[in-house]
């Protein structure tokens, strides 16, 4: 695997695609979309995400595409959002383009601006989904609109997915996999909720771009110690508190197996590349030489790289007792997991089981959502080079598994592998989603025209 990430990094390094700037009149409408789907409180339980896909369905109808050819799919208070830009069939089957329409809740009182009007200053687009998502979701449409009115007939279909909770439980997502798969079936799916670019902190200058392939999933345990309990005044040597705290000690005395995949292999070793001491000799090391010993002993006690090589299980509530003055009868402590593709919920459970042992029972709290990595497509990591390289010509451009979960780990669990290829930029600084003033550069949302332009064009056109 070392091996073949290396070969697609080097050969992906010396391509140069053509410059595709979008004209002023498409970057006008882009921020047009941009404001007005800002401007939308699309929360949980605000009930706006369906108008945000009427307006979008709006813009695509008035752009040319059919009726029929757009989908609006109720589901409670949301929705997801469909449409399809048809082919002609001789590319093969149809590429997905992902992205969700909801966002986190913003309390305007914490903000220094409002949350639901973009605010352009010093640079910046501010307003909350500016980085997740509405800055890709704005970009996706406008790309459709303007390839539409360029006459452009791709090799095979486009398809949009937009989503409608993908903050929350993802059941539009779910809904869109399992009742609607005909509207969303492809070959493959690009994200725009995953990837992306860095600026350097210092000079502001394009560093890096992270392709994702793979991300961890998403599980939640509860531990129960249970006990008949009594009174205060007569304890007894079991005690159900007791033996929860047990089975966390346990809990944290226990590594997970280490586990790698190409994706993981090719960020680990562009990220040893830049750092320099023991941790970049750790990190260079386990990218060459993958598996247990001391360079993923390192890595293990480094919070931003442990999760980049093994599963991870960590308690986050605890509850317990019932009365100040009674023995506890019930002590149960919430364990959450971000579980490495290839491993499935059921596997994890398991092993929490052994490590905590037969006193204590392990059991699933929220949904069981198993995912692989997607293949390595020579073609999808060539595209994204030439698109990345449009705007930021010989920026590297690095496989990645993200340690979070987005709508792709349900589509690559459908056997729909898919891609994170977000087109923004921006410096780890400026990293505030789902914080106060979100952000985005605005010279990086006008490049992402540029990006999704060329990505749709080098996958779906005539060579």
């Amino acid at each position: 695997m070392r091996t073949l990430s290396a070969a697609l990094l080097v050969s992906c390094a010396s391509l140069n695609g053509p410059v595709f700037a979008a004209p002023d009149d498409v970057r006008a409408e882009a921020r047009e979309i941009f404001a007005d789907v800002v401007a939308m409180k699309t929360s949980e339980g605000l009930g706006q995400v369906p108008a945000m896909a009427s307006y979008l369905a709006r813009k695509l109808r008035a752009a040319g595409f059919p009726k029929k050819d757009i989908h609006i799919l109720p589901l409670g208070e949301t929705a997801s959002f469909v449409a399809r830009y048809s082919g002609d069939g001789s590319g093969g089957r149809p590429i997905l383009l992902m992205a969700h329409m909801d966002v986190v809740t913003a309390n305007p009182d914490e903000w220094e601006r409002d949350p639901f009007a973009l605010v352009e200053e010093n640079g910046y687009f501010f307003g909350r989904g500016t980085t997740d998502m509405k800055s890709d979701v704005s970009v996706i449409i406008t790309t459709f609109i303007r390839l539409k009115r360029e006459g452009f007939v791709p090799t095979r279909d486009l398809i949009i997915a937009f989503t409608g909770d993908e903050e929350t439980n993802q059941a539009t997502t779910s809904e869109l996999i399992e009742k609607h798969r005909d509207l969303v079936d492809a070959e493959f799916a690009l994200n725009g909720d995953g990837g992306g670019g860095v600026f350097d902190e210092e000079k502001g200058e394009a560093s890096l771009y992270f392709v994702q392939g793979a991300e961890k999933t998403y599980a939640t345990f509860e531990i129960t110690a249970r006990n008949p309990g009594g009174h205060s005044s007569e304890p007894r040597v079991k005690n159900a508190i007791y033996d929860l705290a047990d089975a966390l000690k346990a809990l944290q005395a226990h590594k997970f197996p280490v586990q790698w995949n190409e994706w993981t292999l090719a960020s680990l070793a562009a990220s040893g590349a830049t750092i320099e001491g023991e941790l970049g000799d750790a990190l260079r090391a386990f990218a060459a030489k993958p598996g247990e010993g001391p360079a993923a002993e390192r890595l293990a006690v480094e919070y931003a790289y442990v999760g980049r090589t093994r599963t991870t299980c960590i308690p986050t509530m605890l509850r317990g007792g019932h009365a100040e003055n009674a023995l506890p009868q019930t002590a149960v402590a919430t364990v959450n997991c971000r579980i490495f593709p290839g491993k499935t919920t059921e596997e994890i459970r398991a092993e929490l089981q052994r490590v905590v042992g037969n006193g204590v029972d392990v059991t699933l709290a929220g949904r069981a959502r198993d995912s692989l990595a997607s293949p390595m497509r020579p073609d999808v990591l060539e595209a994204v080079t030439r698109a990345v390289h449009a705007s930021y010509p010989g920026v590297r451009i690095v496989p990645d598994q993200a340690p979070y979960y987005t709508d792709g780990s349900v589509f690559r669990a459908a056997g729909i592998p898919t891609y994170g290829v977000s087109g923004m930029f921006l410096k780890d600084s400026d990293s505030f989603a789902h914080g106060l003033n979100e952000r985005v550069p605005v010279d990086a949302f006008y490049n992402g025209l540029t990006h999704w332009y060329v990505l749709m064009k080098e996958l779906a056109g005539r060579r």
